[in-house]
């Protein structure tokens, strides 16, 4: 291969390992020094007691209620509320007036004990979630036990009296709706309260490791419509201002408080849940509200699936806990990616054959820019004999003289060294827009195709007894695939561009990524190793129709007709001719001043 189609492999490859560091970057741990506020330290005094058990978390905090002088609770038995629509079913508990169960009805999560058979999924059950709101003078909500005074399948009002007046708490699920309105009141005054809101996330999926790094706190700031995250990797606290709401997010599920205004200040907190199989990570919210006299404060509870079109129609940034990329890629996957997928989605097809036909739209759309790719490379190919005499020519001479003379010869043969890097460039938005697509899309969690039993997690087709660093405990058949049609289109792409004589190291070093990417994608979704797979097959077609449409003898042909053309200078080759004349004159000119010194 000459020295420009070595440069075009170089960049490449190098593009390819900016797409591995980039994500690998996404996940690093962030380094960060926690705050410790006062507010933080009283929210993990109130956690200091919860036991391994999720149902023991519960009993401990019923058991730990403080019997002030200003709580009346007598005569007031703790009992269970049922709210209940097509997608969700809560349960309120009279005690603290809380959210003891968020079960939804449309999905299952994935059994990890006895069976592998899904099982009811619960965002909250047995304690796990829960909020309170000190309203001054050792008046929390969570010690107060409340009664019902308006009870229907989708509205409930509860009050709770103490010797300073009334505390209402309202609920109202709204019809076929994942979000509840939350209204709570009083009857006297209170001022700056701040409530605390803490979630231990249940796992869901099978998966937990990577569930466990996809769990975390978003929030969306109330004045500029944009979002940010807590990391994922590690245990952090941020202290925020001017939030309107927070999410607890999960892989695919998030809970979400909003208020109608916003979160004067808010400490947001996660750590890890170490020893607890069934809990993925802890998360805390404690944020400040501003009042003076009597309370009333509108919030609203979405609890749901992450699925980008549902939260977007809710009109509050909501969609933003979907992680689709930044910048052009979530431009392209939210524009583009989303849309053909939602419009396959209409015909009720499989969602391995949904993949396989996007994956072939987005081919022949790229086609264009994939025939000129191969155009330029079979152009630089058969200019080889040439570029190789150069080198000869000049082996060990003047770099630049050199240089000039093989620009000159790619402008009298019309061709651009780097026609066949561009395309490439262009597709490298869709590599990394599927990239983020495919984990995110709670559309392919518990579909299958063909072995894979889930392609929103690895399609294991052996288990091993033991685990191999970098790469994991299972085989993932399409990840293999994959990893095998890689290194294919590797070998094809340089018997299509020539042997490399200045760089052979270079060849090797092409076939090191397909085995990098064996190890990472091992524990991804299969729908992103099989559409990588089926794309690569696509590949494969594409060269060998465009093998038999460009004809060397016949771009050799050209390139002869083109050198006998008078050939008008681009400023860009003008400009290159001009910095290596002048690097060429003041070589010998400082010679001949250090002469004379």
């Amino acid at each position: 291969m000459n020295k420009k189609t070595d440069i075009n492999s170089i960049i490449g490859f190098f593009l390819i390992g900016l797409i591995m560091i980039y994500f690998f970057w996404q996940e690093a741990p962030e380094t960060t020094n926690p705050v410790q506020t006062p507010a933080a330290t009283e929210e993990k005094e109130m956690r200091q007691g919860e036991s391994d058990d999720v149902a023991d978390v519960s009993a401990e905090i019923d058991s730990a209620v403080a019997q002030t002088e200003q709580v009346d609770t007598t005569a007031v038995p703790i009992k269970n509320f049922v709210l209940e629509n097509d997608k969700v079913r809560i349960t309120v508990r009279s005690k603290g007036a809380r959210p003891q169960e968020l079960w939804l009805k449309e999905f299952q999560t994935f059994e990890r004990f006895e069976q592998d058979e899904p099982a009811p999924l619960y965002l909250a059950k047995g304690g796990n979630f829960r909020f309170n709101l000190d309203l001054g003078n050792n008046l929390q909500t969570s010690d107060l036990n409340f009664k019902a005074i308006e009870e229907s399948r989708e509205k409930l009002k509860l009050q709770a009296t103490t010797n300073k007046g009334n505390v209402f708490i309202t609920y109202h699920l709204r019809p076929g709706e994942y979000e509840t309105d939350l209204r709570i009141q009083t009857d006297f005054d209170v001022t700056d309260p701040s409530m605390f809101w803490t979630l231990q996330a249940l796992r869901h999926e099978k998966n937990d490791e990577y569930e466990t790094n996809k769990t975390t706190i978003y929030y969306h700031f109330a004045d500029n419509d944009k979002s940010d995250r807590l990391s994922e990797t590690r245990d952090q606290i941020k202290e925020k201002e001017n939030i309107n709401w927070f999410a607890f997010k999960q892989q695919f599920f998030s809970t979400i408080v909003r208020v109608d205004g916003q979160f004067p200040t808010a400490t947001l907190e996660t750590s890890a849940k170490e020893g607890r199989s069934e809990v993925t990570k802890n998360m805390t919210a404690n944020v400040r509200i501003r009042n003076s006299g009597n309370l009333d404060l509108p919030l609203h509870l979405y609890s749901g699936p992450n699925r980008f079109k549902r939260l977007k129609s809710y009109g509050h940034g909501y969609e933003k806990v979907v992680p689709l990329g930044w910048g052009i890629f979530g431009w392209i996957n939210r524009g583009v990616i989303i849309n053909i997928f939602s419009w396959l989605e209409t015909y009720g097809l499989n969602y391995g054959i949904i993949i396989l036909l996007m994956t072939l739209m987005i081919k022949l759309v790229l086609f264009p820019l994939t025939y000129g790719s191969y155009r330029s490379m079979a152009k630089m190919r058969v200019l080889k004999p040439e570029i190789d005499a150069i080198n000869e020519k000049y082996k060990d001479k003047d770099a630049m003289k050199k240089q000039q003379a093989t620009m000159k010869l790619y402008q009298q043969a019309g061709v651009n060294p780097l026609g066949g890097c561009i395309p490439m460039l262009f597709q490298m938005p869709i590599l990394f827009a599927v990239f983020q697509f495919f984990p995110a899309s709670i559309e392919l969690r518990h579909q299958s195709f063909l072995w894979a039993n889930d392609l929103s997690s690895y399609d294991s087709i052996y288990n091993l007894p033991f685990s191999i660093p970098f790469y994991g405990d299972h085989v993932s058949l399409f990840t293999l695939l994959m990893t095998v049609t890689t290194i294919m289109y590797t070998y094809m792409n340089q018997q299509l561009t020539g042997s490399n004589s200045q760089y052979p190291q270079m060849k090797y070093i092409m076939y090191l990524m397909p085995v990098v990417f064996l190890g990472v994608f091992n524990n991804f979704a299969a729908g992103l190793s099989y559409y990588y797979f089926v794309a690569n097959l696509i590949t494969f077609g594409q060269q060998f129709a465009i093998r038999g449409i460009i004809n060397d003898e016949k771009i050799l042909a050209k390139i002869e007709e083109n050198k006998k053309k008078p050939k008008k200078k681009s400023k860009f080759q003008q400009r290159m001719e001009e910095m290596a004349k002048e690097r060429g004159q003041q070589v010998p000119g400082q010679k001949k001043n250090n002469k004379k010194k």
